[in-house]
């Protein structure tokens, strides 16, 4: 497929989400003004719009999970797509109309259409954010590669920001004089009747577009569910959806159960999928869930921030007072402020590929929350509008970073799961007949800059330090005192693990005396932070030198270049140990030397 089509085709596949952002950006901006001005006060504001959130905390998992098991006809996602979204248009319709639905009621009143606008509020919160669970696991499930997979994400993010653009752009607008706000009853009728348009044009293009197997044949499936990245899926013939039999074995067991147990059991199943998170989800889940809290704190109280705290308006002041009008003008200057946040999310997932390439996952993530943390300081001690409004805008860097990156990370691990998912227990018998646990990571320094040594990889310099053991395996011949594993575990741990695809490390020279370490498998450089702690980086910079030294004992040691005294140390478990703490005197920093 060409490239312009398939960038075509991404945009199409996507209007579904920028649609759906349009909905939840506009709803979120003018869902609070309504729920002030039907009497909810400010203190219960927060747990109004709170209760979506929590709804979808507890079932995000559940809809993860029967959507990885779905086997329909029409597909593994679009059906929960289709249920969430008349959700979604069933509260595009409550909340302008929730006075009327109360008074058409005999026993309606000013607490029922609270009660029907706060049901509204609820259902536009759960269905919109629930539904992108299965739109993003749509993208993991058409586009494997993680070149396509970043791409895809990149389009997500770029479609996500759009849609904010246009969902805060449109309460920013005073419609009270254009002919349709007239012939529909208002501003709040007018706003909602074009946001069901939107949606549903949006819905039936997304739903045209997506070819979705109606049998999914892959067992790696990213679903943006990351509860449910380690579960294996089931495949199987195609014909009554196995989440419909899900469901009813759910529904079964409560009624066998009772409720009481039913939900204890289903928060014990909670609970034991985080326990079996891979550790680098487990610290990606909480990056997410500490910068969504930030981010979603500040779009939800942005505008009400403008109105009554810089504006000095009353939301629930008499309408046409100059407490409303300001109060009003400050609303209209609040989603401009968030028109200006998606326009620059806009233009930072438009060069977040470039930007990750050239500095790093790690520092534009971090830079990004930085960044946020900074205006949101910023924001709370200044008194201008203009320089509001400019902070506001700069928080659409940290809002492009989280749609794309995590995503993208996401499938990165997926893909290269024996790095950053290894195996924990693989069970090795040494001739003394103990058994022990082996962690199926290992380190083997390789020289590629010279032909011999390529050729001799196997006779000279090829160590394997493994986790959890007590001993250091070596294939060449046994130094003075270095360590020798028994024989016959090197050729079967090397089958088993299949170490020459994980675990290679290319040694090359930089200058004289100077080497850097460069993963063959995880394509990251090896470098040494100020703490001395290693990690992994695309970009090499200073921190990933090492200086080579040939010790007394005839082996090596590898020191930081910019951190003289710290030295690269591997524990006899194989564990990484602190630069800082270690010295030439210590064994964990002697390795075999390079022929």
């Amino acid at each position: 497929m060409p490239e312009w089509r398939s960038q075509w085709h991404l945009i199409l596949l996507n209007s579904l989400t920028c649609g759906l952002e349009i909905c939840v950006a506009a709803g979120t901006t003018y869902v609070p003004p309504l729920l002030l001005e039907a009497g909810v006060e400010e203190r219960y504001m927060t747990m109004v719009l709170g209760i979506g959130p929590v709804f979808s905390l507890f079932l995000t998992p559940f809809v993860g999970s029967a959507s990885d098991n779905c086997n329909s006809h029409y597909g593994r996602r679009r059906p929960f797509i289709w249920l969430l979204s008349l959700g979604v248009l069933a509260s595009l319709f409550i909340i302008p109309n929730a006075d009327i639905l109360a008074a058409r009621l005999f026993w309606g009143g000013k607490k029922l259409q609270v009660g029907f606008l706060i049901i509204g509020v609820g259902l536009l919160d759960f269905c919109g954010h629930v539904c992108f669970t299965p739109l993003e696991a749509l993208l993991s499930d058409l586009y494997r590669e993680e070149e396509e997979c970043g791409q895809a994400f990149a389009m997500f993010s770029f479609m996500v920001s759009l849609g904010g653009c246009v969902g805060y752009l449109l309460p920013s607008l005073d419609w009270r004089g254009g002919l349709l706000s007239v012939y529909l009853g208002g501003q709040a009728d007018c706003l909602f009747f074009l946001l069901i348009l939107i949606f549903v044009a949006s819905l039936l293009i997304t739903m045209k577009v997506s070819e979705e197997p109606s049998c999914a044949s892959s067992t790696l499936t990213v679903s943006s569910s990351l509860l449910d990245s380690g579960v294996a899926m089931e495949t199987g013939r195609c014909g009554f959806p196995r989440a419909c039999c899900y469901f009813l074995r759910c529904k079964l067991r409560i009624w066998t159960s009772g409720p009481l147990l039913c939900l204890l059991r289903t928060c014990w199943s909670i609970y034991r999928s985080y326990c079996h998170v891979p550790h680098v989800m487990r610290q990606l889940c909480v990056a997410q869930l500490c910068s969504w809290m930030a981010v979603m704190s500040f779009v939800l109280f942005y505008t009400d921030f403008i109105g009554e705290g810089l504006y000095g308006g009353v939301p629930n002041a008499a309408p046409g007072s100059v407490s409303r009008q300001s109060y009003d003008e400050g609303i209209r200057m609040g989603s401009l402020g968030l028109f200006m946040q998606c326009a620059t999310s806009t233009v930072f997932s438009l060069i977040m590929s470039r930007l990750v390439q050239r500095f790093g996952s790690r520092r534009v993530y971090v830079s990004s929350m930085v960044s946020f943390t900074l205006s949101a300081v910023v924001i709370s001690m200044s008194r201008s509008v203009v320089l509001v409004t400019v902070m506001a805008a700069l928080t659409g860097f940290a809002y492009a970073t989280l749609q794309t990156l995590p995503y993208t990370l996401t499938c990165h691990y997926h893909k290269e799961k024996e790095i950053y998912m290894p195996k924990r227990t693989v069970k090795n018998m040494h001739k003394n007949g103990k058994t022990t646990n082996r962690d199926s990571i290992y380190l083997a320094p390789v020289e590629v800059e010279s032909g011999l040594n390529n050729q001799m990889g196997t006779a000279y310099g090829q160590v394997l330090f493994g986790q959890d053991t007590n001993e250091c395996y070596s294939n060449s011949t046994s130094h003075n005192g270095s360590p020798h594993c028994p024989s016959g575990v090197e050729q079967q741990d090397e089958e088993e693990t299949g170490f020459e695809k994980r675990g290679l490390i290319e040694i090359s020279t930089v200058e004289r005396g100077v080497v850097s370490l460069y993963g063959v498998k995880s394509e990251l450089f090896v470098a040494m932070n100020r703490r001395g702690r290693l990690y992994g980086t695309t970009v090499f910079h200073d921190e990933c030198k090492f200086m080579e030294s040939l010790l007394p004992n005839n082996y090596n040691a590898y020191e930081s270049q910019v951190y003289r005294g710290f030295y690269l140390a591997l524990t006899k478990h194989g564990r990484v140990k602190r630069g800082n703490k270690a010295t030439t005197a210590m064994t964990v920093t002697h390795f075999l030397p390079r022929i």
